[in-house]
């Protein structure tokens, strides 16, 4: 089945772009490629690609561009120079040729997809159900095989990216960076503070000999206020 098929050549991965991709796509060792197509016989005979248009039989041709991933080649079977039938997409993927799937692959797939899972899911939920003539039936689920599945999704390790992938993150953050450049918050100066020269003098209040000053004045201002005690006669007896 050619929908399991891939292939690849890691000397053009780095140079891929819309002006030899169809060049990297008819090489020999690609399975996909059909040697009998008017691409072919253009190629021997160094003609241009716009003498596809006059020709009749099958020939391929670049249907859309993402650069700097993804290529659409159509194969195609050309009746006159205004109609064409479609047979075949390929997409390729960082450098990697696949075939994609017509409808009908399509379709099955997901049915078959969907009937296993539901297939599971029903064979699982009869595993659980218990009876007994004086319980009637029950459910008894394991908790513990739920927490080893849980897990077992948590401790999935993720593969590492590859250098292509990396180098074209890297693009795409700088062309964002230079987009919208990040805004930069100026620290703020703390405040100076007044240098004072070796000749200035600064008067200092002496505060606290004006409160004593005050306090012994207060007292002795009271006992000079205050009339002497009287002096009590002795009695004696």
């Amino acid at each position: 089945n050619s929908l399991n098929l891939t292939w690849h050549d890691t000397a053009w991965i780095p140079v891929l772009n819309p002006g030899n991709i169809l060049d990297y796509f008819s090489e020999r060792s690609n399975p996909f490629y059909d040697r009998q197509c008017n691409n072919e016989l253009i190629k021997m005979q160094r003609l241009s690609q716009d003498q596809l248009a006059n020709m009749t039989g099958i020939e391929y041709v670049l249907l859309h561009v993402q650069e700097p991933i993804l290529y659409i080649i159509r194969k195609q079977y050309r009746q006159s120079p205004t109609q064409v039938v479609p047979q075949t997409d390929y997409y390729i993927i960082a450098g990697v040729v696949h075939q994609a799937p017509d409808l009908c692959t399509f379709v099955n797939s997901r049915l078959t997809n969907t009937i296993f899972n539901l297939q599971s899911a029903f064979e699982e939920a009869k595993s659980f159900s218990r009876y007994h003539p004086s319980k009637g039936y029950w459910w008894e689920f394991n908790q513990q095989e739920q927490s080893d599945k849980s897990e077992g999704k948590k401790k999935r390790k993720e593969e590492p990216g590859s250098f292509f992938q990396r180098q074209r993150v890297d693009l795409l953050l700088g062309e964002l960076a230079k987009k919208f450049p990040p805004k930069f918050v100026a620290p703020s100066q703390p405040e100076a503070k007044p240098i004072v020269a070796a000749d200035d003098h600064v008067k200092v209040e002496p505060k606290v000999e004006v409160k004593q000053e005050k306090l012994t004045q207060d007292k002795q201002a009271d006992s000079a206020g205050k009339p002497p005690p009287d002096k009590k006669p002795k009695l004696s007896r």
